[in-house]
């Protein structure tokens, strides 16, 4: 990230503009900063300098031309504004302003377009990298994305895991994602070994479900593992130390709902049970599972 900074629009289809990258400087400090912009003109954003590496998460509010980037402290108080008057996603470079709110100073921006993250069944490029906004104390991440012909949206296609300030590369892992915004990377200590380990969005399905893939922390090697950790929706209580599963389906007439520990790194199933709707009472009564 040195020397530059990155501005992306994640934008799907029918409700998101195309994802655009840009390169440029707040006054003289390199910084990247990603949004997430609805066709409403409000989203999320991305802000981190690149001395520090640090993300920063904001809210975006497109009025008008006027695109307002918001920065707020933990007590939720705003702290910063950004802002491009006059705003084109088509334009080649954008000019904008970065104001401390609590001492009113003001930096100049100056961005120039680097690329578009464009869909379409005949469009195709590769390894175009996208800052996330989760990261851990020495450590930060991008997503490598990728787009096939022939396949509509882009595709995760591996995760880098880069120390900060340094921006050396500690380990890229090789992935087959959806691409899901700005919030593809969670962070947790998912096998409960009182280490932090980072999981990355694999897929949504029908209703509610979703899964993950979940990254371990190795400590004697000081590398990250892909588990074979795997189920719909999981949840990690670390308290605890329980893993729960939930999947629903058929319009909510169906419902699983499971309990593991980990155990050497493996889900190991506690109990699981199964829920049907019963249409003559209309309530949900448990069932035998498959």
């Amino acid at each position: 990230m040195k020397q530059k900074i990155t501005l992306l629009f994640l934008l799907a289809t029918t409700f998101l503009s195309a994802q655009i990258s840009y390169t440029g400087f707040i006054d003289k400090y390199p910084i990247e900063f990603v949004t997430y912009l609805y066709s409403d003109g409000v989203g999320t954003a991305i802000y981190a300098y690149s001395n520090f590496d640090t993300p920063i998460v904001l809210s975006a509010k497109l009025t008008g031309k006027t695109l307002v980037f918001t920065e707020k402290d933990k007590t939720n108080k705003e702290t910063a504004k950004l802002t491009f008057q006059n705003y084109n996603e088509k334009s080649q470079q954008l000019n904008g302003i970065w104001k401390d709110l609590n001492s009113g100073k003001e930096l100049k921006i100056i961005l120039s377009k680097e690329f578009v993250i464009d869909y379409g069944d005949n469009v195709e490029w590769t390894d175009r990298e996208i800052l996330q906004p989760e990261s851990f104390k020495d450590k930060y991440f991008k997503l490598i994305v990728s787009k096939e012909k022939g396949r509509f949206y882009a595709q995760v296609a591996g995760v880098k895991i880069i120390e900060k300030k340094t921006d050396k590369l500690i380990q890229k892992i090789d992935l087959e994602c959806q691409l899901w915004g700005l919030n593809n990377i969670s962070i947790d200590d998912y096998n409960f070994d009182g280490i932090p380990d980072f999981s990355v969005f694999e897929s949504s399905y029908a209703g509610p479900n979703t899964s993950s893939l979940y990254i371990l922390y190795n400590p004697k090697t000081g590398k990250y593992f892909q588990s074979i950790f795997s189920g719909t929706s999981l949840e990690f209580d670390s308290k605890a130390k329980r893993i729960y599963e939930h999947n629903q389906c058929c319009a909510g007439s169906s419902h699983m709902n499971a309990e593991y520990k980990v155990v050497n790194n493996k889900m190991v199933l506690i109990k699981k049970t199964c829920l049907e709707l019963d249409e003559k009472t209309g309530d949900l009564v448990e069932s035998k599972c498959d």
